[in-house]
């Protein structure tokens, strides 16, 4: 975790040709069975694609007729007559296509209706009971964009792959049958380019891979910055995140600069199969004229080569090498195991089991020791407890607090640090009675929060959030708002307190009006701090509501606040506002540690990294 408590994302290594072949393993047997129930099919087919080898075979031996039995024997007619088989053999490309995409619907429509199943079972298994729970956040991505992703890249390896073997069949013997030698000189500059392209298959796949864990971890990276942009110029570590957020783009950088190595080795795969055969067959002519190859052989072999066998091959290294990728990923994550499905149940079991011993968490949650290294008398009452309190925002959802327990004693001053996004607002509406837990027990004061009347709660607690709540009315109404029977004098000792006379003054006294709109948010969030410190209530819960004040100001207000008698509660802002607290819990997301500033420097490597970097 970085000093932010921005997670850092591992980018994958050469693993990731690893996972590729074991996704190849995972996907072969039911892609074997898949094809196994569509023989029917298959067959219909291959009869549609001994058409087009027909056709291939057609063109270039009549082109190779039309010259040598034509036009250079004198006989024209006979020229234009296999010029005109060739033209039929082109022109009978038409239906053959339309009953080879006819065929071609009985495998991409099965497909796709068994990928919907797939990804609505895994779905629907994740959240049932006794599933792994949480949110499926893919389940769309898998049921629209993934589907067809797979249909589409199915169809065209089928349409390319069975359009390069038939052709080539039909090209091939086409090339035998006109003289064998042709064979000998075009085989191996063909043979050289796929076999170095289909070498390229597996470390671009991985080096794909690569690239796209390194993009989507740069990402990740700017997201969570975003959102702890508060944190990290509360703590002071965002030097350490642009540190990070460089690592990342470097390697997005180094990883696309293998990715286009690979691309280049590609491009010149094509160009030995696309262009080899074709200048190999013209320096190879007076050799060729020599073992007896005709005129017409030559031409018929050029024909070919360049009509049928390099495009038909050209069509499938670039299939291979684009649907052929995406088809393999996203099958793999429709069909492949759960994320985090694969670790032995063990190893789930000890680690829950540890979590309770040591206080770890258990999924995203927090469980902290009770008391921390600062033990409250048995025999008093606390003033906040929290027994094995768990809260999740919905049924499946992971949990933001997961078995916490917590015990603040009376008078303490408690301060509550972590990155933005780890519960600790949720923490003060827990406390406050606002919020239920799904889990455990919230006392106050020795008593259950949850279900108790309003009334009962506002005599008990006071809550400050971020955003203070000031209304129209006089100064006086709003700072006494939660003590009706405030004294003049003891609401003129507040204000000088928090320093709050210049703008009592600026309004007209403590019967001037106040215009909410006209305040700025600090001025807002003094006014709410000096309404709590008059409210009879003994627990004070400050969600930030110290963020718009300068250090100064809000140092001032927290130790006029911990001088009053009570509780307080203060979600930090500032590092500052931990240094001045009695003890501090650190919640980061894997485990929590309560204690005072120095023992939390000693055990919490979070809280060093976070005050070390705020000192800084």
């Amino acid at each position: 975790m970085t000093s932010a408590g921005i997670p850092r994302t591992p980018v994958p290594d050469d693993g990731a040709r690893d996972a590729c072949a074991g996704a190849l393993r995972r996907l072969a047997p039911p892609a074997r069975r898949f094809l196994a129930h569509r023989k029917g099919v298959l067959v219909r087919l291959a009869l549609w694609s001994l058409a087009e080898s027909g056709q291939a075979f057609l063109v270039g031996h009549a082109v190779a007729r039309c010259v040598d039995d034509g036009f250079l024997a004198g006989d024209p007619r006979r020229g234009l007559l296999w010029l005109g088989v060739a033209l039929v053999a082109v022109l009978s490309g038409a239906p053959v296509v339309r009953g080879v995409f006819a065929q071609l619907s009985g495998l991409t429509e099965p497909l796709r209706d068994a990928l919907v199943r797939r990804a609505v079972d895994r779905s629907m298994a994740r959240t049932a009971p006794g599933g792994p729970g949480g949110t499926d956040r893919a389940a769309v991505s898998r049921l629209t964009n993934q589907v067809e992703i797979a249909r589409d890249s199915f169809a065209g390896l089928v349409l390319t792959l069975r359009s390069f073997v038939f052709t080539a069949v039909g090209a091939l013997l086409g090339l035998l049958s006109l003289h064998p030698a042709l064979l000998v000189v075009v085989l191996p500059a063909l043979v050289a380019g796929l076999a170095l392209f289909l070498a390229t298959l597996r470390p671009m796949a991985a080096a794909q891979r690569r690239a796209l864990a390194a993009d989507e971890a740069l990402g990740d990276h700017a997201a969570r910055s975003r959102a702890a942009l508060r944190d990290l110029a509360a703590c002071g570590t965002g030097p350490g995140a642009e540190r990070r957020g460089a690592d990342l783009v470097a390697d997005a950088a180094a990883q696309a600069r293998t990715l286009a190595g690979w691309a280049a080795v590609r491009t010149a795969a094509l160009g030995v199969a696309g262009h080899l055969p074709v200048l190999a067959l013209l320096v190879a002519v007076p050799w060729l004229r020599g073992r007896g190859a005709s005129a017409g052989a030559l031409l018929g072999a050029f024909t070919y080569l360049v009509q049928s066998l390099l495009p038909a091959l050209h069509t499938l290294m670039t299939a291979l090498g684009a649907a052929g990728a995406r088809l393999l990923v996203v099958l793999d994550r429709i069909l492949g195991p759960e994320p985090g499905a694969a670790g032995p149940p063990e190893a789930c079991v000890a680690s829950t089991a540890e979590g309770r011993d040591r206080g770890r968490s258990r999924g995203t949650g927090v469980r902290t020791p009770a008391v921390g290294g600062h033990p409250v008398p048995r025999a008093a009452v606390p003033a906040v407890e929290l027994r094995s309190v768990t809260l999740s925002y919905g049924v499946r959802a992971e949990p933001v607090l997961d078995a916490l327990d917590l015990r603040v004693a009376p008078g303490e001053h408690l301060a509550v640090v972590g990155p933005s996004g780890i519960g600790k607002s949720t923490l003060t509406r827990l406390v406050a009675g606002t919020l239920a837990p799904s889990r455990g027990e919230v006392r106050v004061a020795g008593g259950v929060v949850t279900g108790r009347p309003a009334v009962e709660l506002a005599a008990l607690r006071v809550l400050v959030p971020q955003e203070a709540y000031v209304f129209s009315g006089t100064v006086g109404d709003n700072l006494g708002y939660l003590n009706p029977h405030v004294r003049r004098a003891e609401l003129g000792a507040a204000v000088r307190a928090f320093g709050l006379e210049p703008l009592v003054e600026r309004l007209g006294g403590p019967d001037g009006s106040v215009r909410p709109a006209e305040l700025s948010p600090g001025e807002r969030q003094l006014v709410a701090l000096v309404r709590a410190y008059l409210s009879p209530a003994s627990l004070l819960l400050l969600d930030e509501a110290t963020c718009h004040l300068d250090p100064a100001s809000e140092a001032r207000a927290e130790e006029v606040l911990a001088g009053r008698p009570g509780t307080l509660v203060v979600v930090a802002h500032r590092l500052s506002s931990a240094i001045r607290a009695d003890r501090t819990l650190v919640l980061d997301g894997e485990r929590a540690e309560c204690g005072t500033h120095g023992e939390l420097l000693a055990r919490s490597p979070l809280y060093r990294d976070l005050t070390g970097h705020w000192h800084a």
